[in-house]
């Protein structure tokens, strides 16, 4: 994962820190004078789709201007994220999108770049994937569906949130890794792709932990792993990927909130600053409800896309190293 990862968590203490903005520094500050549009380019449900709706409401509130919710699903984001660059760069079209870096190490014609199209405004926080079977699948450990996905080769769906999503990278990585054979079936965002593995129309899959959290606590599908080195706050219960043995199979989504390039640095300051609290205000909620986490390090436009340039550098390399090329 990003070297950006070593970043201190904030962790529940950040609601205690100070306050960003001083009621001076609201005053001398850009302040829209609209609306704000927040794309978030999945359907509704999933982690992305969770994220945004959980911290607008505060950042509204800082801004004095309303944040609304635009969902552009399609081609696992790049319809939502090519809308936002090519917005007009005044502060009004905002992108949250947890494959940002993703896409590119996947999609090998890219309408848009997405590092040099973009300007870095915050980042929500970070969560890692989860590893989660329908219930009536005969495999009740991670080490008991790689077994049976080795004795069925091709047999069992695995659900993505579109092509190029974080859902699909962790999918690759898991199929790679522990050299088992699925038919991967593209759903149009996080929220679909979980509701399909609760259905049964998909067996297995590692959604987010955002937009999984709810159907794991409800017994909508059956949770095997965490993947990430070690065990998650929000599900305690629930073994690592290195406990569950899978190792290696580890997967960490990052939520950067971006503005199209050329978007005036006051203006960027502004929304950086603003969301920057909204989030902060919004940490319990965020790992709560969706099992996310932000953390310091990111509080400049150039340490976001800093973050989305390594994400783009090491996502690439696990794939090829995988034998997954961009197509």
């Amino acid at each position: 994962m990003p070297s950006r990862r070593q970043t201190l968590a904030l962790g529940l203490a950040g609601l205690c820190a100070p306050a960003i903005l001083s009621s001076g520094a609201l005053a001398q500050a850009w302040r829209p004078s609209r609306s704000v549009r927040l794309i978030v380019p999945f359907a509704p449900g999933g982690s992305n789709d969770i994220v945004a709706r959980i911290i607008a409401e505060p950042v509204g509130q800082i801004l004095g201007q309303s944040v609304v919710i635009e969902n552009r699903s399609g081609a696992g984001s790049v319809i939502g994220s090519e809308a936002a660059a090519r917005s007009p760069a005044d502060g009004y079209t905002l992108l949250i999108n947890s494959a940002h870096a993703t896409v590119p190490a996947i999609v090998a014609r890219m309408p848009y770049n997405a590092v040099t199209d973009f300007e870095g405004v915050a980042v929500a926080g970070f969560s890692p994937h989860t590893l989660v079977v329908n219930p009536g699948v005969q495999a009740r450990t991670a080490a008991e569906l790689v077994a049976l996905l080795r004795a069925n080769p091709g047999r069992y769906n695995f659900a993505t949130a579109g092509i190029g999503s974080g859902v699909h990278l962790a999918g690759l990585v898991l199929l790679s890794r522990m050299n088992i054979q699925a038919e991967m079936v593209h759903y149009r965002g996080g929220g679909p792709g979980v509701a399909a593995l609760v259905s049964g129309e998909a067996q297995f899959g590692t959604p987010t932990m955002a937009s999984s959290l709810g159907q794991i606590r409800g017994n909508g599908v059956r949770v095997l792993a965490v993947l990430s080195e070690q065990r998650s706050p929000a599900l305690p219960d629930t073994p690592s990927a290195t406990e569950a043995g899978i190792p290696g199979v580890v997967h960490e989504e990052f939520f950067p909130i971006t503005t199209p390039k050329n978007t005036p640095p006051e203006i960027v300051a502004a929304l950086g600053a603003a969301f920057r609290q909204g989030i902060q205000q919004s940490a319990a909620r965020l790992n709560e409800l969706a099992g996310v986490t932000p953390r310091e390090g990111f509080d400049t436009s150039a340490k976001v896309m800093d973050l989305v340039r390594e994400g783009v550098e090491s996502y690439t390399r696990i794939l090829r190293a995988a034998g997954v090329q961009a197509e």
